[in-house]
């Protein structure tokens, strides 16, 4: 599949560059995709939830009534799950939510999530560029020429470029990211794919 290379105003430079069958080609596995994205989420969860259990409230430990003849179950604490402003029964504790996948799972699914793009023809690629100054306005004008300004957009870069990543990190939807940091997660979020023309040479 050729891909035409577009220069920063959207026109054609009259060169192109054929995406290789072994990254945008191959049989999507729908379920690799799914175990990559459910371990980037859970990686990235906190896990700092917590409540209160019975012995962590701080309540008098005075009997509110008596054991016997008041028709009533058998208390001897405020603090019982079942009173208002009592510990939580079996509440949520501090947790680690990570979990580790094969490293050829994780490029099968990246591999997957590429394809599923390329098969909808939601990749396009853009001469090499740079920013004098880092302008949100300038890179908004960038994206509406190459037609992909609506929807979410991951722009790829080969390396990193301090003005190019402060100019696309203020546009809602749109994302800016080394190639070698892309990650299943953020193709499969992105409604189109802008790699620079030395970022798809360096995708391995």
């Amino acid at each position: 599949m050729k891909v035409k290379v577009l220069d920063i105003s959207g026109k054609d430079t009259g060169r192109s560059v054929t995406l290789p069958k072994e990254i945008f080609g191959v049989e999507p596995n729908d379920h690799a995709i799914y175990l990559d994205v459910k371990q980037f989420r859970a990686n990235h969860r906190q896990g700092t939830h917590k409540t209160k259990d019975k012995s962590e409230i701080n309540k008098s430990t005075r009997k509110i009534y008596r054991q016997k003849g008041t028709g009533n179950a058998r208390h001897g604490s405020l603090k019982a799950n079942i009173f208002v402003g009592g510990g939580r029964a079996h509440g949520p504790r501090p947790r680690d939510y990570s979990f580790k996948l094969n490293k050829k799972l994780k490029r099968v699914a990246r591999l997957s999530a590429l394809s599923y793009k390329a098969s909808g023809k939601n990749i396009a690629i853009v001469e090499d560029f740079s920013l004098e100054t880092p302008k949100t306005k300038e890179f908004v004008g960038i994206l509406s020429n190459l037609k992909v300004n609506t929807g979410r957009t991951l722009v790829l870069i080969p390396e990193a470029n301090r003005n190019v990543l402060l100019a696309g990190r203020n546009i809602k939807g749109n994302n800016v990211m080394r190639v070698s940091d892309m990650n299943t997660y953020e193709i499969m979020l992105a409604g189109n794919l802008v790699f620079t023309e030395s970022a798809i040479k360096n995708l391995a």
